[in-house]
């Protein structure tokens, strides 16, 4: 990240989004703002809070894939919440502490596999060597008694009458020319051996291996802010009390290679550091997307109840993480300070003014997002690294259909796109989804006895396709 302008980071987001240069501008700077903070002295470091984003617009025009791609860009913990989903104290469901537990997990993972990616050719060495052990083992000879151990048989035997131990039942101790020459042996045959077990010569080869029951089971309790849903790890809680359970299971080597590597991994990683990075990270450079914020814009009025009260409710609690609090997790208190809340919502019957005004200070950057036109939609077919057009390009190349669009064909499917959102309701982007969906559908349906062909989609074949259902209005509410 230190490494990007604010500049730069538009540029990695014009390869995914179109347009929405205001929104892209004030992401930038509140990531690069993270960075500036990181060289700040000490003593002015925690003073310098960052500046949450509260962005307006209808759906399907960016917003969550903005957040989405700056915290991709950030390589940070991120987390997509709806403010709907929460209810104030007191009542039944998720309260807003749980959107911080929800990203320290995230956190979590995402540290535990950088550092598996780290380890993994030492783990790859470690299960070659095991699975070498159990395809080729090294002898085990009987050992002799020592002459004391002999001795002291001999001296019960007298005692209690008991029998000495009969000789001919040891094997006499190996040579050391014969010793090391069984040595050499088995270390040709096991190097011999190592060498195809790496290049895959017996991946097919079938194996018994031992595997950990990783079965952490799920719980619904009840917290003193509402119900949530939590995984219980009891051999996390009780330790050496309660080992884990093993079971063993015949795989081919090439299958016994990953679940091993993936055991051998995480023996080799430090939990405890782990965790401290996790929470390190969560708390530097965390971003939380809260959507559908106006939902919760309500405020409340003299002789109504109902939704209002809990709607006001929620802006309540959620003030204060996003003011900066402590929120007790699994892993540790984590403290919400420096975490960047992206806040959204279309806010076409409410308005950012009905926020409790507590809430309005601390989404001080207000960007109002461009409803999408025609000439966006035909941008946003095309020009994005995940263009739509790519996508069921490559989908139908699976098949061996190549499938070409012409640019009026392009061009009138951003047209309808743009008729049908001025029609009925404005979802954005999205609506173009529902129309290569009805476009492409017969051809998707008969891709594979298609195969070998080429498939070229003209605007007549857009109209052919497309023209009666939009013009039939009651239809085109269930397909379009």
């Amino acid at each position: 990240m230190e490494n990007l302008t604010p500049k730069q980071i538009v540029e990695e987001l014009d390869k995914y989004i179109i347009g929405q240069n205001n929104a892209k501008r004030a992401v930038a700077i509140a990531l690069r703002n993270r960075y500036r903070r990181r060289l700040v002295g000490e003593d002015m470091r925690d003073e310098v809070i960052p500046k949450n984003i509260l962005m307006i617009g209808p759906t399907g025009i960016g917003k969550t894939e903005i957040a989405r791609r700056l915290a991709q860009i950030a390589k940070a913990p991120f987390i997509k919440v709806e403010a709907t989903k929460f209810t104030e104290v007191g009542y039944v469901g998720r309260d807003v502490d749980s959107m911080v537990r929800d990203l320290v997990q995230l956190g979590v993972r995402m540290v535990e596999n950088e550092k598996i990616a780290e380890v993994q050719d030492k783990a790859r060495e470690l299960v070659i060597d095991h699975i070498l052990d159990l395809m080729q083992p090294m002898p085990k000879r009987e050992k002799r008694p020592p002459k004391e151990m002999e001795a002291a048989y001999e001296m019960i035997g007298q005692l209690f009458g008991g029998q000495k131990p009969r000789q001919e039942q040891l094997e006499p101790p190996p040579s050391g020319e014969a010793i090391r020459e069984e040595n050499e042996r088995m270390a040709r045959i096991r190097e011999k051996l190592r060498k195809q077990i790496i290049e895959g010569v017996l991946d097919d080869e079938k194996v018994e291996i031992e595997v950990e029951e990783s079965s952490a089971p799920f719980l619904q309790v009840f917290t003193p802010q509402g119900m949530e849903e939590m995984g219980v790890d009891m051999q996390s809680m009780l330790g050496p009390m309660m080992p884990r359970r093993r079971k063993v299971k015949t795989v081919p080597v090439r299958e016994a290679k990953e679940i091993l590597v993936q055991e051998e991994a995480r023996r080799l990683l430090d939990q405890d550091q782990i965790v401290r990075e996790a929470i390190e990270r969560t708390e530097q450079t965390g971003i939380i997307f809260v959507d559908e914020l106006d939902k919760i814009a309500g405020r409340e009025k003299g002789g109504e109840g109902g939704p209002q009260v809990s709607r006001e409710g929620v802006q309540r609690d959620i003030l204060p993480i996003i003011e900066g609090s402590t929120v007790i997790t699994k892993y540790g208190p984590v403290q919400t300070h420096h975490i960047l809340f992206i806040a959204a919502g279309a806010f076409h019957v409410s308005k950012p003014s009905d926020l409790i005004p507590e809430l309005q200070g601390r989404l001080p950057i207000r960007v109002e997002l461009d409803s999408l036109r025609e000439a966006d939609f035909k941008r946003i077919l095309t020009e994005p690294k995940n263009a739509l057009i790519k996508q069921y390009t490559e989908l139908l190349a699976t098949e061996g259909v190549q499938v070409t669009f012409t640019k009026d064909a392009i061009a009138e499917i951003a047209r309808m796109a743009a008729e049908v959102n001025s029609q009925m309701e404005n979802i954005g982007a999205r609506r173009l989804h529902t129309i290569m969906e009805c476009l492409l559908e017969e051809l998707s349906f008969s891709a594979p006895e298609l195969s070998g062909q080429t498939i070229t989609i003209d605007a007549a074949y857009v109209r052919e396709k497309l023209e009666g259902i939009i013009k039939n209005e009651d239809l085109s509410k269930y397909i379009l």
